[in-house]
């Protein structure tokens, strides 16, 4: 028995040195190859990642160039935009200006009144009419011609009503209602001109020529005797206008009532 015991000892033994026995080359091999795979991978995320951040900010720099043109562009129309205002603005005060002298100048609106003989067309000359290509703006621009430098006060008129009902949401609207109010007056078209300033009044709260048709009105209301009215309406551009010159001038015509 002893042989056989001595037998399984040896083999046992030699059992154990085979589980010890350190691992194959081949496999120590595709261990290497494997960390190498992983390690290019990383490189080649790296490198990917770095090629879209350049082009991140290469894109970012030309989205920062392109604000920088509309800036540009943004102001220099700006600019342009506060040219045509201050010249609109001179125009209106122009025009104010002129329509207040023959106001007072109280024309009879008749063939034998110079002022208005120069203003009226001749019966043989046609109505301008407004040109269906122009713009807006070259539109309103050649209804105020008519009276800032051909002094054709009834000519304007039809070229004003046709730019309102062409362009009705134009922000030059309150205005042509305004100056329609203006020389229908000159006209002697009492109504229809409180019907252009009352348009102002009601519909365009916001528009700077509010006041100034306000006092028009109690001019008007004034004029026909309607001195309680009239009152109303220098009150209460003096009540909503306190700072504007239209308050000024309606002081001075509740003092005279």
């Amino acid at each position: 028995m002893k042989p056989k015991i001595i037998l399984a000892a040896l083999l046992m033994s030699g059992s154990t040195h085979v589980w010890a026995a350190p691992a194959p080359v081949s496999e120590a091999t595709a261990s290497e190859s494997s960390i190498e795979q992983r390690l290019s991978r990383l490189e080649q995320m790296m490198q990917s990642r770095n090629l879209l951040q350049a082009n991140l900010q290469q894109q970012l720099d030309l989205l920062q160039d392109e604000v920088s043109q509309l800036r540009g562009i943004t102001e220099e129309h700006s600019y342009k935009l506060e040219k045509v205002l201050q010249r609109q603005r001179e125009l209106y005060q122009e025009i104010e200006n002129r329509v207040s002298a023959a106001y007072t100048q109280q024309p009879s609106y008749d063939s034998q009144t110079p002022a208005m003989s120069t203003s009226m067309p001749d019966s043989s000359t046609p109505e301008p009419t407004m040109s269906t290509n122009l713009s807006e703006n070259e539109a309103y621009d050649k209804a105020v011609k008519l009276i800032m430098q051909d002094k054709r006060y009834a000519a304007a008129i039809p070229e004003f009503q046709a730019f309102v009902q062409t362009y009705p949401n134009s922000v030059y609207v309150p205005n042509a209602h305004y100056w329609l109010g203006q020389l229908l007056t000159i006209q002697g078209d009492t109504a229809g001109a409180k019907s252009h300033f009352e348009t102002v009044v009601n519909q365009y709260s916001d528009s700077s020529k509010r006041p100034d048709a306000l006092l028009k009105l109690g001019t008007l209301e004034q004029q026909e005797g309607q001195l309680a009215k009239a009152k109303q309406l220098f009150n209460e551009i003096i009540t909503q206008y306190p700072d504007s010159t239209a308050a000024k001038l309606a002081i001075e015509r509740i003092s005279k009532l």
